[in-house]
């Protein structure tokens, strides 16, 4: 079963004032087009954009997310329904442990962080 694209709820008038963001906040003006649903305005959270329960929760690439903070937490993951994000907490030492564990596990990890090419230097990965 695959998850259902929603759309992107933003605020009211998120793209006119730069200080409102895009964070989401429900319209209750009197006249307030998006609360009246009228077509173009922007969508209404609501009920009917709910995602099936198989796979609520889940990251996009279909896999279950676990917070992992160390080595002995990593052996417990399920390759094939689980994906690992590894704690902010982790400091730099620890987390190439746990990559490298984790490439032989052969366990997904969402956020390998930084990692060094051929010439030494650092290089920012994305997840």
């Amino acid at each position: 079963m695959e998850k259902k694209r929603l759309p992107k709820f933003r605020r009211q008038e998120w793209f006119r004032f730069k200080r409102l963001g895009e964070k989401w906040r429900r319209p209750r003006g009197r006249d307030s087009k998006m609360r009246l649903r009228i077509k173009g305005k922007g969508s209404l959270v609501s009920v009917g954009y709910r995602v099936p329960k198989a796979v609520r929760g889940l990251h996009p690439s279909g896999l279950a997310e676990v917070v992992v903070k160390n080595l002995s937490e990593l052996e417990k993951i399920d390759a094939s329904k689980q994906a690992v994000r590894i704690a902010s907490c982790v400091g730099r030492k620890k987390r190439e442990q746990i990559l490298k564990r984790a490439k032989e596990l052969k366990i997904k990890v969402l956020n390998p962080g930084v990692k060094k090419d051929e010439t030494g230097h650092e290089e920012k990965t994305g997840g």
